[in-house]
Protein backbone atom coordinates (compact mmCIF):
# COMPACT_ATOMS: atom_id res chain seq x y z
CA UNK A 1 0.00 0.00 0.00
CA UNK A 2 1.48 3.39 -0.94
CA UNK A 3 2.28 5.90 1.74
CA UNK A 4 -0.25 8.72 2.11
CA UNK A 5 0.60 12.37 2.67
CA UNK A 6 -1.77 15.01 3.92
CA UNK A 7 -1.75 18.75 3.36
CA UNK A 8 -3.91 20.28 6.04
CA UNK A 9 -5.18 23.57 7.41
CA UNK A 10 -5.76 24.09 11.11
CA UNK A 11 -7.64 26.92 12.75
CA UNK A 12 -7.87 28.29 16.25
CA UNK A 13 -11.25 29.20 17.70
CA UNK A 14 -10.39 32.83 16.91
CA UNK A 15 -9.60 32.02 13.26
CA UNK A 16 -5.78 31.93 13.22
CA UNK A 17 -4.74 29.59 10.36
CA UNK A 18 -1.84 27.17 9.97
CA UNK A 19 -0.94 25.10 6.89
CA UNK A 20 1.07 21.90 7.26
CA UNK A 21 2.01 18.61 5.62
CA UNK A 22 2.45 15.19 7.24
CA UNK A 23 2.62 11.48 6.49
CA UNK A 24 0.67 10.66 9.67
CA UNK A 25 -2.32 12.93 10.11
CA UNK A 26 -3.62 11.23 13.25
CA UNK A 27 -0.23 11.48 14.97
CA UNK A 28 0.24 15.10 13.91
CA UNK A 29 -3.26 16.05 15.08
CA UNK A 30 -2.55 14.43 18.45
CA UNK A 31 0.58 16.63 18.70
CA UNK A 32 -1.28 19.80 17.75
CA UNK A 33 -4.27 19.12 20.02
CA UNK A 34 -2.07 18.42 23.04
CA UNK A 35 -0.05 21.59 22.32
CA UNK A 36 3.03 19.33 22.44
CA UNK A 37 4.78 21.11 19.57
CA UNK A 38 6.20 24.38 20.88
CA UNK A 39 5.88 27.31 18.54
CA UNK A 40 3.21 29.04 16.51
CA UNK A 41 0.42 26.46 16.78
CA UNK A 42 0.79 25.97 20.54
CA UNK A 43 1.13 29.71 21.21
CA UNK A 44 -2.00 30.45 19.18
CA UNK A 45 -3.91 27.29 20.16
CA UNK A 46 -4.33 26.28 16.52
CA UNK A 47 -5.81 22.82 17.00
CA UNK A 48 -8.90 22.42 14.81
CA UNK A 49 -8.58 20.55 11.49
CA UNK A 50 -10.69 22.49 8.98
CA UNK A 51 -9.28 21.31 5.63
CA UNK A 52 -7.33 18.29 4.43
CA UNK A 53 -6.09 16.96 1.10
CA UNK A 54 -4.47 13.56 0.54
CA UNK A 55 -1.94 12.32 -2.02
CA UNK A 56 0.53 9.47 -2.42
CA UNK A 57 3.12 11.80 -3.97
CA UNK A 58 5.35 13.41 -1.35
CA UNK A 59 6.63 16.04 -3.79
CA UNK A 60 3.09 17.02 -4.74
CA UNK A 61 2.18 17.32 -1.05
CA UNK A 62 5.14 19.59 -0.31
CA UNK A 63 4.43 21.74 -3.38
CA UNK A 64 0.74 22.03 -2.46
CA UNK A 65 1.65 23.07 1.09
CA UNK A 66 3.96 25.78 -0.27
CA UNK A 67 1.28 26.91 -2.72
CA UNK A 68 -1.40 27.27 -0.04
CA UNK A 69 1.02 28.96 2.38
CA UNK A 70 1.66 31.58 -0.29
CA UNK A 71 -2.01 32.40 -0.69
CA UNK A 72 -3.80 35.33 0.89
CA UNK A 73 -5.97 34.65 3.93
CA UNK A 74 -9.05 35.20 1.76
CA UNK A 75 -8.04 32.50 -0.69
CA UNK A 76 -7.32 30.07 2.18
CA UNK A 77 -10.74 30.84 3.69
CA UNK A 78 -12.40 30.21 0.32
CA UNK A 79 -10.64 26.83 0.07
CA UNK A 80 -11.78 25.87 3.58
CA UNK A 81 -15.36 27.01 3.00
CA UNK A 82 -15.64 25.20 -0.35
CA UNK A 83 -15.46 21.87 1.49
CA UNK A 84 -16.27 22.82 5.07
CA UNK A 85 -18.56 25.87 5.12
CA UNK A 86 -19.19 25.69 8.87
CA UNK A 87 -15.50 25.25 9.76
CA UNK A 88 -16.36 22.03 11.61
CA UNK A 89 -13.38 20.36 13.28
CA UNK A 90 -12.84 17.41 10.94
CA UNK A 91 -10.79 15.54 13.57
CA UNK A 92 -13.17 16.01 16.51
CA UNK A 93 -14.46 12.43 16.41
CA UNK A 94 -10.94 11.01 16.27
CA UNK A 95 -10.47 11.82 19.93
CA UNK A 96 -12.88 11.83 22.85
CA UNK A 97 -15.09 14.72 21.76
CA UNK A 98 -13.48 17.29 24.03
CA UNK A 99 -13.02 20.75 22.60
CA UNK A 100 -9.36 21.10 21.55
CA UNK A 101 -6.87 23.43 23.19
Amino acid sequence: MPRRYHVYILSSLSGVLYVGVTNSLLHRMRQHRSLAMPGFTARNRVTRLVHCEETTDVRAAIEREKQIKGWSRGKKVALIEAGNPTWRDLAAEWFDGREPG
